[in-house]
């Protein structure tokens, strides 16, 4: 018996459809590819005719997966890229790629998992929607209590991707998008909260987002989330999201601690103390004094006021911190085009034979120089195994 017996003709023809547009595959191109008609691909997608087991490996190959993938019990096979379109316009192009791609990749990695044979927590942090009332002060409680569950107490948040991969169980990636889009939220029951990021923009800025994005998983994770680069809304959603922003990388009493040992003997905000705090944080200057503000430590419109004279410039930056300042080309999470556990898993299937770089490629939608540079940086040759220590347990 092959693993086709074991599935419907229209569950066969719903997971070839899937696979075939996290492809972005046509049927036209997907059917001229293996030699038969559109329409007869079209009543397989459908279930309206058995598919038969040379179409179907001939398509996984295709497709970038294999039949034991395709038609593993346990596998899941969702598209999380339809939900986006009910947000923008259909012929916003640069929404619908990044959408796609984040659906490819949250697929990609679940595939991964499922070879591996791993079981990923889903012991998700509830749901809190906003009530009505003080948006700041909800967003301000909230991010404390997360705070607290993490164990953070006041500490700088230094790699917020692994804190949201590791911590939270989020999925996040970290991919260059249309300059436009800042990241891409969306939740799913299998595949849990997933998030893109905008690996252009800078570190800073990324990291904002991530939190930002956070924010929404808290408060409504029901309703996917574009965060465009440039635009605000007003919504009572996208206040909290951006307050929980604010108070999870910069909570109020650590803030104010800091600020007070900075600023001490001082009468007015200097450039320096803005540089100084906003390094501490891991936020942008803006977004830094916009806290500052928040706060009332400083007088609203501070920000404005650096930027009508003259702003606060790299170069300022670098004189005050030296060698402490992360310069762009070395932000290695931009130019890596996985974050750590992704790698590690493709490296580990890679090195049990499960798939082959090839195929690895395709579904992390890599080329092979950069999945080549992911499997040598994670070691996939094992020269030390043999004498390593034994995982326990």
């Amino acid at each position: 018996m092959s693993a086709l017996d074991l599935f419907s003709s229209k569950e066969i023809g719903e997971r070839l459809r899937v696979a075939r547009e996290s492809r972005n595959l046509t049927q036209q191109e997907a059917a001229q590819k293996i030699n038969i008609a559109r329409t007869t691909l079209v009543a397989i997608e459908k279930g309206e005719r058995r598919v038969r087991l040379s179409e179907v490996q001939e398509l996984a190959n295709l497709y970038g997966s294999t039949m034991n993938s395709l038609f593993r019990s346990e596998a899941i096979h969702v598209d999380l890229a339809p939900r986006f379109r009910k947000l923008s316009s259909a012929d916003d192009c640069a929404i619908a790629f990044a959408a796609q791609l984040m659906s490819n990749l949250a697929r990609a990695e679940l595939e991964l998992e499922n070879l591996l044979g791993i079981k990923r927590r889903k012991d998700y942090l509830s749901e809190r929607p906003i009530l009505p009332g003080d948006i700041q002060i909800q967003a301000e409680q909230r991010a404390m209590d997360l705070r607290e569950i993490l164990g953070l107490g006041f500490a700088p948040i230094v790699d917020i991707v692994s804190l949201l991969e590791l911590e939270l169980h989020f999925r996040v990636y970290i991919r260059r998008i249309d300059s436009k889009i800042s990241g891409l939220f969306a939740y799913d029951d299998a595949l849990g909260p997933c998030i893109l990021l905008n690996a252009s923009h800078s570190r800073e800025r990324r990291t904002q987002s991530a939190v930002h994005e956070c924010g929404h998983f808290i408060s409504a994770r029901s309703q996917p989330e574009v965060l465009p680069s440039d635009e605000i809304d007003n919504s009572r959603e996208e206040r909290f999201a951006v307050a929980f922003g604010q108070a999870f990388l910069a909570p109020a009493e650590g803030v104010m601690q800091k600020f007070r040992d900075i600023t001490a003997g001082g009468e007015n905000l200097t450039r320096r103390h803005v540089i100084v705090l906003s390094h501490f944080f891991g936020l942008s200057r803006e977004a830094m004094v916009r806290r500052l503000e928040t706060l009332k430590l400083v007088k609203q419109g501070a920000w404005d006021w650096f930027e009508s004279n003259g702003g606060i410039t790299n170069e300022q930056a670098q004189q005050v911190l030296g060698d402490l300042r992360i310069p762009e080309k070395e932000n290695l999470d931009a130019d890596r085009p996985t974050t750590l556990r992704l790698g590690m898993l493709a490296a580990e299937v890679y090195r049990k034979e499960l798939l082959s770089e090839g195929q690895l490629a395709r579904l992390l939608c890599l080329d092979r120089v950069e999945l080549r540079k992911i499997l040598d940086e994670v070691d996939f040759e094992g020269k030390d195994v043999d004498g390593a220590p034994k995982l326990l347990g």
